[in-house]
């Protein structure tokens, strides 16, 4: 009766069972060793921080780690799924395993397949990931480190925050922080082209989260003339709603990290309507939501096709050359993702580039690898 669940999927062998059960194993084991060495030194770096800022035991346990913990996962999934592959690969290899597989009749395509089973389980929960559990999770992380992490302190809002809210429309809020009861000051400026027509200004402003509405006070409206200013009024007990989200003052980069997909593109939709600068930055996270899970697939047919191979230099050549190929791959995202990002490139092209490139290099060494 032992085992019966797994040889019920048709096609599913014993050789498939031993290289996807050394695959998942090797990855997991990895994970939770480099896991267990990133928390110790991050927590070493911090642990000043939590003690200054009176730090719970259970922030920094549930609230920090066990937020960052899946977001660290999801972020190097690649190299480790990488690492992993090229290590039990090239073991086998010089065990002269693969050598008897192939030998007894296995094609190197049938060779694969568990490889792409491992793979495609582990691209699976990298989109998961990706597109809800990571965001959810990293809200309660983003607050921690905001209250209890000196550098991430003040990094979250400018001094002097400036955003199109509609056509020829711009809010302009100065020393906003989510602690302060009171916003110091607060202007609405309406544009005819590039002259400013109408500027409504106030002080001491709050915004009610719930309802979205800002007010204030007292405020002051003037309006203008070919740059003149031709009125000046007074007037109390501001009660506005406006097309802007507290939670869109901070940096974009930083706020669409805790959106869920459907949030993302939601907002996507929002800031397209508004106008907005910061469109590409919303654009290349969401086309690397769904670009990045598929590293894990188009490195695992690179590390195979590499490994498979009997060499002189043994493991260490084929480990060394795959972790170069690896970061050559890291590297490469992130400098097109940068790029997409300035607007210098479509959202999609600079994201997905990296991706098309090395399936093409994966393809290449397929056809090279020994079979």
């Amino acid at each position: 009766m032992k085992n019966r669940l797994l040889p019920t999927i048709k096609g599913y062998r014993i050789l498939d069972r031993y290289i996807l059960g050394k695959f998942l194993s090797t990855y997991l084991f990895g994970l939770a060793i480099i896991i267990v060495i990133v928390v110790v030194f991050d927590y070493t770096e911090k642990v000043d921080d939590f003690t200054e800022t009176k730090a719970s035991l259970r922030g920094i346990v549930v609230d920090y780690y066990l937020n960052f913990i899946p977001y660290f996962i999801n972020q190097f999934s690649g190299l480790f799924t990488f690492i992993s592959v090229i290590f039990f690969t090239s073991k086998m290899a010089s065990q002269t395993e693969i050598v008897a597989i192939l030998s007894g009749g296995v094609s190197f395509n049938r060779f694969l397949w568990p490889y792409f089973m491992g793979a495609t389980v582990i691209a699976a929960i990298s989109f998961a990931l990706s597109l809800w559990v990571i965001p959810v999770s990293q809200r309660d992380c983003v607050e921690f480190q905001r209250k209890h992490i000196k550098r991430n302190m003040t990094l979250a809002y400018d001094p002097d925050i400036y955003r199109q809210i509609d056509d020829g429309t711009y809010a302009y809020v100065r020393g906003y922080s989510p602690n302060l009861e009171r916003i110091p000051y607060f202007a609405i400026d309406r544009f005819d082209g590039s002259s400013m027509v109408e500027q409504l200004d106030a002080a001491g402003v709050t915004f009610d989260p719930e309802t979205r509405r800002w007010s204030a006070p007292r405020y002051t409206i003037r309006r203008f003339v070919d740059g003149d200013e031709i009125s000046f009024k007074q007037y109390r007990n501001l009660d506005t709603l406006i097309n802007l989200d507290a939670r869109e003052l901070g940096h974009v980069e930083s706020l669409i990290k805790t959106m869920t997909i459907g949030e993302l593109n939601d907002f996507l939709a929002q800031q397209r309507k508004k106008g907005a600068d910061d469109v590409y930055i919303i654009e290349v996270e969401r086309h690397a939501r769904f670009s990045y899970p598929f590293s894990a697939i188009i490195l695992t047919l690179i590390g195979v096709s590499l490994s498979s191979r009997k060499v002189r230099g043994g493991m260490g050549f084929h480990i060394g050359m795959g972790i170069a190929l690896c970061f050559a791959y890291i590297m490469c995202g992130r400098v097109f993702e940068q790029i997409a990002m300035s607007g210098s490139l479509p959202a999609w092209f600079g994201v997905w580039l990296p991706n098309i490139i090395f399936a093409v290099i994966a393809v290449v060494i397929y056809y090279k690898a020994p079979k």
